[in-house]
């Protein structure tokens, strides 16, 4: 049998380039190796500010995004996180089993306690537990993730074997997945890609919205005019070329660099062409998508169903096993 992988993405707006590199172009290429389950983790959105309906909303979108990319219904689970309750019965399990200072320790929860102090709910804290219950609900051996993750997975570990040390063995080991790509840099060549920071390329923007943003990302700054030579080591242009242009144009792009043989503008301009051209099929069926949402809800549906009849089988497994396998529970 194959093994079985889980990953998911917080609908928190339209997914970016990041997203697509980062995470989701690599499950397309797990599909056919693994048994995969891709969830929507719309629990984990309500750990910042959002609203209601823009939230129900970012899920379609996400649904959308997802099957516009290749994920395919025949080969993959597509679900809610929400939609399987289980998720959150897990959590309070693993919860009365991970120590506050494992917790405390997460460099994603003390990058988030700075960025949003006025929000540091009990959700931020226990946001890795619930990520664990995701996982292992589901019997997953793999997660495909980005960099910035790893220490989640790491502490996955440690709560299952906790849990199947206390318990008996009951979850298998997980380890990530880092794809090519996994870690983007944003436009500004300092962070991370992503929406808070303003410095992202969406799925769905076309050539002339992708060039207005390209055309003011940050380069080689120590390249002043087109007859300075430039390192494309050290630019942030070049490092999105690595992964959207070809062989011919690398080197293009290397000699003619380091030569002064072309400049910023053109480099930028060739990267937009690329990245454009990539994800016009994308694109196009991101449109498609949204404009049907019987069938992207059904989809959903579908999924979910198959989640649910899974994850409570393996509840009813976790339940024997620490002892509130209550019969008058049942009729």
């Amino acid at each position: 049998m194959k093994k079985r992988i889980f990953s998911g993405i917080k609908p928190t707006g339209d997914l970016h380039l990041g997203n697509y590199l980062g995470a989701i172009k690599n499950w397309i290429a797990l599909q056919d190796e693994y048994d995969c389950v891709y969830s929507i983790v719309d629990l984990h959105a309500m750990t910042t500010e959002y609203k209601s309906n823009e939230l129900r909303e970012n899920v379609f979108k996400i649904a959308c995004n997802y099957l516009a990319c290749g994920l395919d219904p025949q080969k993959s689970i597509l679900m809610v996180q929400s939609s399987v309750k289980y998720h959150t019965e897990l959590c309070w399990i693993l919860n009365c089993l991970t120590p506050l200072s494992w917790l405390e320790r997460v460099p994603t929860f003390k990058e988030k306690s700075q960025t949003q102090d006025e929000n540091i709910n009990m959700g931020l804290l226990d946001y890795a537990v619930l990520m664990t219950a995701d996982i292992i609900l589901y019997k997953a051996e793999a997660v495909p993730v980005g960099e910035d993750q790893l220490p989640h997975i790491e502490l996955a570990r440690e709560i299952l074997r906790r849990f199947n040390s206390r318990f008996g063995d009951t979850f298998p080991e997980i380890k990530g997945i880092v794809g090519k790509g996994a870690r983007v840099k944003g436009l500004d060549g300092t962070d991370k890609m992503g929406k808070s920071l303003d410095n992202c390329l969406y799925l769905y923007e076309d050539y002339d919205m992708l060039w207005s943003k390209i055309s003011k990302a940050v380069t080689d700054t120590a390249r002043i005019k087109k007859t300075d030579p430039g390192n494309p080591n050290v630019c942030n242009i070049y490092s999105l070329h690595l992964l959207f242009s070809s062989t011919k144009d690398l080197e293009l792009i290397i000699t003619g660099c380091k030569n002064a043989e072309i400049g910023c503008i053109q480099c930028k301009k060739l990267l937009a062409t690329n990245i454009s051209e990539e994800l016009e099929p994308i694109r196009t069926k991101y449109y498609e998508f949204l404009n049907r949402p019987d069938f992207v809800n059904e989809i959903l549906f579908e999924g979910n169903k198959k989640a649910n009849l899974f994850a409570a089988d393996v509840m009813d497994e976790v339940y024997k096993k620490i002892g509130i396998d209550h019969g008058f529970f049942k009729k």
